[in-house]
């Protein structure tokens, strides 16, 4: 333990000292009653949000505080959702119910983990809950990976959509291709913003530099990469009819790759039927009516290419940034989901300037003191209870990994709130003795010189960007500049 924090943990204790000797006459005459159950929950993300959403319907004097490390809540929902998708944003109407309750505070601009540890935490708080989500990325692990023009889809994706970290991202959009490596919605995100006209972006809350770059943009053509085969892709079916009815572009799809598929899809599972054969009828049939003098019209265009894996980014003469992308070509063994790849020596080189990874994003460890699956990338637990660290619980992706919608989220969070509920009930978290919550976590950040943004202090934020959005006829300006956003929340 660093000096700092040292002195900040012995003055958080004198604190504590000091506020159990105020309730010792109390306790000493009801020493085994119940005190109310005070919950942490680190990261105000869809995670975060329904987990607390969960615990404070279901317990009627437990007190949930949501800490985040930036000043603005809702993680993924604001710096992960497409700008054009905002009906999936409307989820934060019902965050903002959560964070409006009398049993619940909303702390931002605190980063545990550094700010304060997560065992300060455990002796603030009867429960923890970690939520704090996935902000890394997978590693393609591949020559040329950190040349100029590669770019990670969590990096690309927080650079439109206004993540703090990102703003100066600046992505290379000169080149005529552009290939996204992986095949879920992410990359038709991605694939589907490269692609969009302006005039359709610029109704979206998507950032004003964002959309500067993507109008200068040479982008013609996009080629969303898989390892598997046209019967395995991640995306959903929305995301692929958007991308096939996406206005300018059409999509070039090649047969061959479909053959033979027409009678396997009469078997598999309806969501899998539907959108396969939504492909095949992109592949195979050609369009009629408006529908042929749309794609007829467009300029753009993009693709699947299938049973390819990268093995290498291919580089200028001078090595200074990437020209290109070398691809091995794969066969598939096995069927359905469980169909796994071997690669073949085969080889195939696409020419281009823009490569963005999107194989998935990771969990990162948050303090020593959690335990940490390295190889799956998640907090090991059973249910939500972190195994083998009692009062320590997770929920989201960092609980399971990047994977599912956010209902996927939300029924999974709701579990650990479930978990939680139960470990009070049966006494597995003991109540009987009183902890302080954030006063003592107030205290140990007065220490360290951090002063947390409240709920509605990020809505004070919230109203600057829509004003200034409204000057651009936008939904919201975003503001990108995190010493902006907290002079806005303490004026």
């Amino acid at each position: 333990m660093n000096t700092c924090r040292r002195v900040s943990f012995l003055k958080a204790c004198e604190f504590i000292r000091g506020r159990r000797s105020r309730f010792h006459s109390t306790r000493s005459v009801a020493s085994t009653a119940a005190h109310q159950p005070k919950v942490c929950i680190v990261g105000s993300g869809p995670a975060g949000f329904y987990t607390a959403q969960h615990l404070l319907k279901n317990h009627q004097s437990l007190q949930v505080d949501i800490y985040e490390k930036l000043p603005v809540p809702f993680g993924l929902v604001r710096f992960g959702v497409a700008p054009d998708h905002p009906e999936v944003k409307n989820v934060i109407n019902t965050f903002t119910q959560t964070a409006h309750h009398e049993r619940c505070s909303f702390y931002g601009n605190v980063t545990v983990g550094s700010d304060i540890t997560v065992d300060l935490l455990k002796r603030a708080y009867h429960a923890v809950i970690l939520s704090y989500g996935a902000e890394g990325n997978r590693s393609l692990g591949i020559p040329g990976e950190g040349l100029p023009g590669v770019y990670s889809a969590k990096d690309f994706v927080g650079w439109y959509n206004g993540l703090p970290e990102n703003k100066s991202l600046e992505p290379d959009l000169s080149s005529e291709t552009a290939v996204i490596l992986g095949q879920g919605n992410v990359a038709l995100d991605v694939a589907r913003i490269l692609l969009s006209p302006v005039e359709l972006l610029k109704k979206t809350d998507i950032t004003e530099s964002s959309l500067e770059a993507i109008a200068a943009s040479k982008i013609q053509r996009v080629l969303i990469v898989g390892r598997r085969g046209p019967l395995q892709v991640a995306c959903t079916i929305k995301e692929l009819r958007e991308m096939i009815k996406l206005p300018g572009s059409k999509p070039q799809l090649d047969p061959a790759d479909f053959e033979g598929l027409k009678d396997v899809i009469e078997d598999l599972p309806r969501p899998r039927k539907r959108l396969s054969e939504l492909l095949l009828k992109a592949a195979m049939e050609k369009p009629v009516g408006k529908e042929a003098e749309r794609q007829a019209a467009a300029s753009r265009c993009w693709g699947f290419k299938f049973l390819r894996s990268p093995v290498e980014i291919l580089a200028k003469a001078n090595g200074a940034r990437a020209v290109g992308i070398r691809l091995a070509v794969n066969r598939l063994e096995g069927s359905g989901d469980s169909a796994r790849v071997t690669p073949t020596e085969g080889r195939e080189d696409v020419n281009c300037g823009l490569i963005i990874n999107s194989i998935g994003y990771q969990s990162l460890p948050i303090d020593p003191a959690v335990p940490f699956d390295y190889k799956q990338a998640v907090i090991p637990n059973t249910m939500g209870r972190v195994n083998q660290a009692p009062g320590l619980y997770c929920s989201g992706w960092v609980k399971r990994g990047p994977t599912g919608v956010i209902a996927t989220t939300m029924n999974d969070s709701f579990d650990t709130a479930r978990s939680v509920l139960q470990d009070l009930e049966s006494g597995q978290l003991d109540t009987t003795s009183a902890k302080p919550g954030y006063v003592f976590v107030k205290a140990v950040l007065e220490q360290q010189g951090v002063s947390p943004v409240s709920f509605t202090g990020w809505e004070k934020i919230d109203a600057a960007e829509i004003m200034k959005g409204k000057e651009a006829g936008k939904p919201r300006e975003k503001l990108l500049d995190v010493a902006e956003m907290l002079k806005l929340a303490r004026a």
